[in-house]
C-alpha cells in the first residue's frame, strides 16, 4: 500500500481495537435494547397494583377487625390485585410480604440503574475522546458523525438511568409514608384517607421511571445498525 493510502489510515492495532470494540459493544447494547423495556413491564405493574390498592381505600368503609386469624380482610383487599400480584392483607397480620418484596425490588432496582448509569457515562467519556483522535483519518471521516450518535445515545441512556433511579427512590419515600398494617390502614379509612394520595403519587413515579427505562432502550436499539456499518468499514479496511 503506497505510504499517502497508509496515513489515510488507522494502524492495524488500533483498528484492531476498534474492531473488538464494534463487535462486543454492539452485542452489549443489544442486551440492553432489551432488558430495560422488560423492567419497564414490571415497574408498571407494579404501579398497577398500588393504583389499584389507592382506588379500594379512595371509597370503601373500614371494616371491623375479624377474630378469624389469617382470613383475608374483605376492605382492604382490591378486588383481583390478590390473583395478579399475590397481595393480599390478613387480619392479625401486618403489612403483607408481598408488598415488602415490591419495595425490596425497586430499591434493587433503584442501585442497580444507578450503577448502570454512572458506569455508562465514565464509558462514554472515554470513548468520546477516542472517537475525536479518528478524525486524524480520512479514511473513517464519513462515519465519525455514526460513531459520535452511537456516544451521543449512550450519554443520553446514561442520563435517563440516573433520573430512574432517583424516581424509584422518591416513590419509595412515599411509600414509607404509610403504615401498610391492617390497623393503620382502617384508622386511616376513618379518618382523612392520606394512604391512597400517597400511593397515587408513588404509582405515578413509577409509571414515569418506566416511560424513561423505555426511552433509555430506544436510544440504545437505535445505534444496531450504526454499529453495524462503523464495524464493516474497519473489516474493509483491516483486509486491505
Amino acid at each position: 500500500m503506497p505510504d499517502d493510502e497508509v496515513r489515510l489510515t488507522p494502524p492495524e492495532s488500533l483498528l484492531q481495537v476498534i474492531d473488538n470494540l464494534s463487535k462486543f459493544h454492539r452485542e452489549h447494547e443489544e442486551y440492553y435494547s432489551q432488558a430495560p423495556l422488560q423492567q419497564a413491564g414490571r415497574l408498571q405493574a407494579r404501579a398497577r397494583a398500588l393504583k389499584s390498592l389507592a382506588d379500594r381505600w379512595s371509597v370503601v368503609e373500614a371494616g371491623e377487625t375479624s377474630p378469624i386469624a389469617f382470613a383475608g380482610t374483605e376492605d382492604l383487599n382490591a378486588p383481583g390485585l390478590v390473583a395478579e400480584s399475590g397481595i393480599l392483607f390478613m387480619e392479625g397480620e401486618g403489612e403483607p410480604a408481598e408488598l415488602q418484596r415490591l419495595k425490596s425490588e425497586v430499591a434493587v432496582l433503584a442501585d442497580e440503574t444507578q450503577q448502570g448509569g454512572e458506569w455508562l457515562a465514565r464509558a462514554m467519556e472515554q470513548a468520546w475522546d477516542m472517537a475525536g483522535n479518528l478524525a486524524a483519518y480520512p479514511a473513517l471521516a464519513d462515519l465519525l458523525g455514526e460513531r459520535h450518535r452511537i456516544i451521543a445515545n449512550d450519554w443520553q441512556s446514561a442520563g435517563l438511568q440516573a433520573l430512574v433511579a432517583r424516581l424509584l427512590r422518591r416513590a419509595l419515600d412515599l411509600l414509607a409514608q404509610v403504615d401498610f398494617s391492617p390497623a393503620a390502614l382502617r384508622a386511616d379509612l376513618r379518618g382523612e384517607r392520606k394512604a391512597p394520595a400517597y400511593l397515587y403519587s408513588a404509582s405515578e413515579l413509577l409509571d414515569r421511571a418506566a416511560d424513561l427505562m423505555a426511552q433509555s432502550a430506544i436510544l440504545v436499539h437505535e445505534n444496531e445498525r450504526r454499529w453495524r456499518v462503523f464495524r464493516a468499514r474497519v473489516r474493509e479496511l483491516r483486509s486491505a
